[in-house]
């Protein structure tokens, strides 16, 4: 799958079904990393940010391991901005590094899209593993498989007290978030949300919305990764946010099978009306779209209803985003054009659902 299969197609790797994802939708490993003799990109001028452009894009001509999938370079010369949205709406590339206006960012996208490396975003490089469901240690595979390649190339910016050195101070050490995407809907219903976050950061994690920092969560969806970089090593990181994810995920089934009993009406006339609004509105925004969509899904995962698999859902809360429909019109729309063009679009995805 090359850069345009992945810009043109429905769905990339982290949307597939995987055991469990009715909870954890997907994980996420990324490492941040610079180049030894370059300036933070935020200090970049011209020149050195196409000396940095230049020397990433030439380890890409060299040969690649094939556990990397195929890697591709694209430099935003060859992406413009409806392209870039498309790749951050797919979680891809970051929002902030779709908006840049660098003449010298870059991406490199594997055959499948679940590792992406962004090239001078707020550090040189950012190396992305995105997987379905709970697989955090599979995903800090790869991206180490990724990254151990660049570093036999490239000299990285690397202290022997601090470890990767990178543009924010919160990020030195190992350089490395890792997070999960979850789907909290018992959680919220039952007004547990609050005291169970705030447990989660007295454990050293933080919560985020659905496109990560300065986001904020709807339709019941969270991203949530470790707060700290350094004091651990990588594996110990992956392990304990695989710990604390286990443990939520157990509360929100424990949760999610009592509403089932104690809740069961509430809950079928939440999911019923979700359905036969989404059925119904010849005008729906992005807000209300997630959070009808999320009602949806859990009346999926609980057996009320059938008719959907939860990948085709994946792909769906994607497809309805603004970039999306854009290139789906090929032309500019205003918000209430999206907001038509949404409607008929979750009508036409959800039809077979009953």
């Amino acid at each position: 799958m090359s850069i345009e299969n992945i810009l043109n197609s429905a769905s990339v790797k982290w949307m597939e079904s995987e055991e469990g994802q009715d909870i954890v939708i997907s994980s996420r490993i990324r490492l941040a990393r610079n180049l030894m003799d370059l300036p933070f990109p935020l200090r970049l001028d011209q020149k050195a940010g196409h000396e940095c452009l230049q020397r990433v894009k030439a380890v890409c001509q060299e040969e690649m391991p094939a556990v990397l999938n195929e890697v591709e370079f694209s430099g935003f010369d060859q992406l413009n901005i409806l392209d870039r949205r498309i790749l951050a709406e797919k979680h891809l590339i970051s929002p902030d590094h779709a908006e840049s206006n660098s003449s010298f960012g870059a991406v490199l996208l594997n055959k499948d899209g679940s590792l992406s490396t962004m090239v001078n975003e707020e550090d040189h490089l950012r190396i992305q593993c995105l997987l379905p469901g709970l697989q955090l240690a599979a995903g800090y595979e790869l991206a180490q498989h990724m990254d151990d390649f660049l570093e036999s190339k490239l000299e990285y910016a690397f202290d022997e007290r601090y470890g990767y050195l990178t543009s924010c101070p919160t990020n030195v050490g190992t350089g490395l978030r890792a997070s999960v995407m979850l789907h909290l809907p018992a959680m919220q219903m039952t007004g547990q949300t609050s005291q169970i976050l705030q447990n989660i950061g007295q454990l050293g994690m933080t919560v985020r919305g659905l496109y990560g920092e300065g986001t904020e969560a709807t339709g019941n969806f969270f991203q949530m990764s470790n707060q700290t970089t350094m004091g651990q090593t990588e594996e110990e990181i992956c392990n304990h946010l695989q710990a604390v994810t286990e443990q939520i995920v157990e509360q929100e089934r424990v949760l999610r099978e009592r509403m089932k009993i104690e809740l069961k009406y509430q809950l079928e006339d939440k999911v019923g009306r979700a359905l036969g609004i989404l059925n119904h509105a010849r005008i729906i925004n992005s807000t209300e779209a997630l959070t009808l969509l999320s009602d949806v899904r859990l009346g999926i995962d609980l057996g009320i209803l059938s008719g959907i698999q939860p990948y085709a859902l994946n792909q769906l809360i994607v497809s309805i985003r603004p970039a999306h429909l854009q290139k789906d019109v090929a032309q500019e729309m205003d918000a209430l054009q999206r907001d038509i063009k949404r409607a008929e679009i979750i009508q036409e995805q959800i039809k077979g659902i009953k």
